[in-house]
């Protein structure tokens, strides 16, 4: 008969942290390729409700901050930088959650990938436009989809109960 195994994350962090570095390369690799054959300004329509287009964000999500007179781009990397160690010590330290563990390393992975753009460029590269018409969602990268799906599953996990959030799925 199997034990019922808890999970912990200091027991699996070869793994945690090889996914996180492989999270903030995928962004990284995806953000140069759109560097390196699309102009800043393009826009390569897709289909009727999605472009592919090459922006840069100096601010934050949604472009908050955008206008701030260039202070953001370093409180913004500050901001990012210590999340992920924060995030990075409770990981290190043992979290007993499989899905926050997860949770935890997309928000590492989104935020380091963004913190890299602002601080090799000064702003963070957005290449995805979603639109019906002429009304479009703000642009956004990868690296955006890890922090908003780790952020909506703490969210999740928070109204459960604390047994299913120990499980290890």
């Amino acid at each position: 008969m199997l034990k019922n195994h808890v999970f912990n994350s200091n027991q699996h962090r070869f793994p945690i942290f090889s996914l996180a570095t492989a999270l903030i390369l995928m962004d990284q690799g995806i953000k140069a390729g759109v560097a390196l054959t699309m102009p800043v300004g393009t826009i390569e329509q897709v289909s009727a409700w999605f472009n592919l287009v090459h922006v840069l964000n100096p601010g934050a999500a949604f472009s908050f901050l955008a206008n701030a007179g260039g202070w953001q781009k370093y409180f913004l990397s500050a901001f990012g930088l210590i999340i992920s160690a924060i995030l990075t010590r409770l990981l290190w330290m043992g979290i007993q959650s499989f899905i926050k563990s997860f949770a935890y390393i997309l928000l590492i992975g989104g935020a380091l990938g963004n913190v890299l753009d602002r601080l090799r460029i000064g702003a963070v590269v957005d290449y995805l436009d979603f639109h019906w018409a002429d009304l479009h969602w703000p642009a956004f990268n990868l690296a955006d989809i890890y922090v908003m799906s780790g952020a909506f599953l703490l969210l999740t996990i928070s109204f459960s109960t604390p047994a299913a959030t120990s499980e290890s799925t």
